[in-house]
């Protein structure tokens, strides 16, 4: 009570100070405060759009959590005019979440990326919950993108406008005033809303969203000589008894009774106090941006008439920051501290860059992504700081993960695999400071499991081991590994297909972006059918037809720069790889062939959101004809790309096949709404032995066929319904995925 008396007392003597100042003087020093809100804070853009159209010159600026950053930047010379435009454009989906680019990772991180739904570190033997939603790795890269031309400002005095902000000290709850040391680093900090963000650590303090302490932080400002104090507040009012239904209602209620009464105090020291309508945006309504930002511009109206008064005594015309942002990056020094179990070499192989290299911004944006896709360092802050007009000293501080192992979990059917769920234990430095082991087992209806053990090299020469056993049963014609079967058994009847292979590889990366592979495998096929109508034939209800082993090399170039392998909009994808088979047990007069196959496929963006895939695949067998379990086959649609099998819509599971084939494909995809997509597809083939030697892949399409499909991404995965059909035919039916494939 004697606190809050004090607090009243001193707020009315600063309301009297600030107020008792009129008639303004000449040239009257202006402040700016903005509070914190979240999506809601985008409202402080449409004031600040006003205040430049009056002339109005601000001479300091203090800002938290969202009010950070747009008085930041603001600070740094952006108009508010820029700022709407930046901000329009954002992706917040990406900013806000740790989303990183699929092109930033690397082939072995894609593939995780793309098969578990969940992980989960394990540290001293306990499974731990992630402390946040996102690391805020996009949103530091983001505000050091856009502060590039200060960088080499450490006093926040100094800027184009003098600036503070706030943040919260997690272990004594205390609000500390951040103005000096790294801009983009002090917004982000001051950014960190709780849950959303991990805490991040500076001078040795734990610390988070300046908005849990401080919401609106007027009290500092006050202290600065300046003859009037605008402020812009976005704070969440009270709710009344009628709208308190739920026990988040009643947390966020009592989260409130604090914050709500010391704004209400704090306002009697503002000069011009304005409070934006968002009461119906929430924190995360950045969808909004635009609306938001509209509702800031209408707030500030009814106060026209003291600020033209305010702009007439300053003659004031704010300079417009030339280029809103620099795009040219060109290290002198390169200091990277922090990384205790990773290697110089590991880490520069992940930035992809060098001293002495220049770069865009987006590149190095991209070789943080493809530091932070190994999922090894919980956090990587850097500082630029220019040396000339053109180069750039820098040091990165990178925080590595404490923990080395993780659970990770995934869910999946369809039509050949069935249900499936999948376990798997990743364990990291088990032997090297750059390994990775990973074990897939993986239950259901056909039980499986993939082992991985893979040394990262970078750009050197990597190392891997791969054992992994694909079983499944599946009812298809038994012509269609062998022809030469006895033409009674021309139906489909089920057959049980186990693939056991080990391969050992190693591969680097050819100009960044360029996977070149070798490897030696050895594989155990085998192919057994089994039904009542087999006795006529073979005096037996089962029939092998393959149980052999082989051995082969193999090889591999790929370039893949698609967005996304499920539904991409942009980016082109090269694969190719070729295998030689040495030797086949139980195979007579066996003797070596070699197999190609190539997939090309180019994604774009046609408008909008209607996005196009063209592609052409093909492959070839030359030499010995007399395996033919290892043909080529076409059918169904799967991800999950089993030995030689390739998609073909029209057809089901493994319907065709030949040591030879020719497809081209196509897929228009309509985003109608976010993350639900429409699509129709089509692709034309001909497949058959010796297909390239007859010339037969001159001649038009043997084979077509369409499908027309709706998918979801949620974060199992893509879910997945197509309608397909083929004229040539007659068949039609129905595909169903639901999950990542693994």
């Amino acid at each position: 009570m004697k606190i809050s008396l004090k607090l009243f007392i001193i707020s009315c003597l600063f309301s009297l100070v600030g107020h008792a100042q009129n008639p303004l003087p000449e040239n009257p020093k202006v402040g700016l405060v903005l509070s914190g809100g979240g999506a809601k804070g985008l409202a402080h853009i449409g004031v600040l759009k006003v205040i430049d159209s009056l002339g109005i010159r601000i001479d300091y600026i203090a800002g938290t959590s969202m009010g950070s950053a747009v008085g930041g930047l603001y600070a740094a010379g952006y108009s508010a005019k820029q700022l709407d435009s930046i901000f329009r454009v954002i992706d917040f989906d990406v900013l806000l979440g740790d989303k990183v680019p699929r092109a930033s990772k690397s082939f072995q991180e894609r593939k995780n990326a793309e098969k578990y739904a969940a992980s989960l570190p394990i540290k001293d033997f306990k499974i731990q919950l992630p402390s946040s939603i996102s690391r805020g790795q996009n949103l530091f890269n983001l505000f050091t993108k856009l502060t590039l031309d200060v960088s080499g400002v450490s006093d926040f005095s100094q800027l184009p406008i003098p600036f503070y902000c706030t943040a919260t000290d997690m272990e004594s709850g205390a609000s500390l005033i951040l103005d000096s040391g790294n801009l983009a680093e002090a917004i982000s900090i001051s950014s960190t809303l709780p849950t959303l963000f991990q805490p991040q650590e500076r001078d040795g303090a734990l610390l988070m969203d300046g908005g849990i302490s401080n919401n609106y932080p007027i009290e500092h400002l006050r202290t600065k000589n300046l003859d009037y104090i605008i402020g812009v507040s976005v704070e969440e009012e009270l709710l009344s008894k009628e709208q308190i239904n739920s026990i988040s209602d009643i947390l966020t209620q009592i989260s409130n009774f604090k914050s709500v009464k010391d704004l209400r105090q704090k306002e009697q020291l503002t000069d011009l106090f304005i409070e934006p309508n968002v009461d119906d945006f929430t924190i995360i309504s950045f969808n909004k941006g635009a609306e938001i930002i509209k509702r800031g511009e209408v707030s500030i109206t009814p106060f026209l008439g003291q600020l033209n008064k305010l702009a007439k005594k300053q003659n004031f015309k704010k300079p417009i920051k030339k280029n809103m942002f620099l795009d040219s990056l060109r290290f002198k020094e390169v200091v990277i501290n922090g990384n205790e179990k990773y290697t110089d070499s590991y880490v520069f192989g992940k930035l992809r860059f060098r001293r002495g290299e220049t770069i865009s911004f987006d590149d190095f944006s991209k070789g943080v992504n493809n530091l932070l896709a190994t999922k090894n360092f919980d956090s990587f802050r850097y500082k630029f700081t220019p040396v000339s007009t053109e180069s750039y000293d820098f040091v990165g501080d990178i925080k590595e993960t404490s923990y080395t192992s993780l659970l990770k979990f995934g869910l999946h059917y369809d039509r050949v695999l069935k249900s499936s769920v999948l376990l798997n234990f990743t364990q990291k430095q088990l032997l090297l400071k750059n390994d990775v082991l990973s074990l897939d087992l993986i239950l259901g209806d056909n039980s499986r499991f993939n082992f991985d053990y893979y040394i990262d090299k970078g750009f050197y020469w990597s190392i891997g081991l791969n054992i992994k056993r694909t079983t499944f049963k599946y009812d298809i014609n038994p012509l269609f590994f062998d022809s030469s079967l006895p033409s009674q058994i021309d139906s489909d009847i089920p057959v049980r297909i186990s693939d056991f292979k080990t391969e050992f590889f190693v591969e680097t990366l050819i100009k960044k972006d360029w996977c070149f592979k070798l490897g030696a495998s050895f594989k155990q096929l085998t192919i057994e059918a089994s039904s009542p109508s087999l006795v006529s034939v073979f005096q037996a209800s089962e029939y092998q037809i393959e149980n052999s082993d082989f051995f082969s090399l193999n090889s591999s170039l790929k370039y893949d720069t698609l967005d996304n392998i499920f539904f991409p909009s942009e980016g082109l994808l090269f694969m190719t790889g070729s295998e030689l088979y040495l030797s086949a047990s139980n195979h007579q007069n066996f003797s070596q062939f070699f197999a190609l196959k190539t997939n090309i496929a180019k994604a774009l963006t046609i408008h909008n959101s209607l996005s196009l895939l063209l592609g052409v695949e093909g492959g070839f067998r030359i030499g010995n004809n007399n395996v033919p379990s290892l043909n080529f086959g076409l059918g169904g649609y799967s991800h999950n790309h089993i030995s030689n099998y390739s998609n073909m819509f029209g057809y089901d599971f493994f319907s065709l096949s030949g040591n030879s084939f020719l497809k081209a494909y196509y897929n228009f995809d309509w985003e109608f709404y976010k993350r639900h997509h429409l699509n129709f597809s089509g692709n034309f083939s001909n497949i058959g032995n010796d297909i390239f030697v007859s010339r037969d892949w001159f001649d038009l399409p043997s084979r077509s066929g369409f499908a027309i499909g709706y998918g979801l991404e949620t974060i199992f995965g893509p879910i997945e319904l197509k309608y397909h059909w083929s004229p040539e035919n007659k068949f039609k039916g129905f595909f169903v995925n639901l999950g990542y494939w693994f």
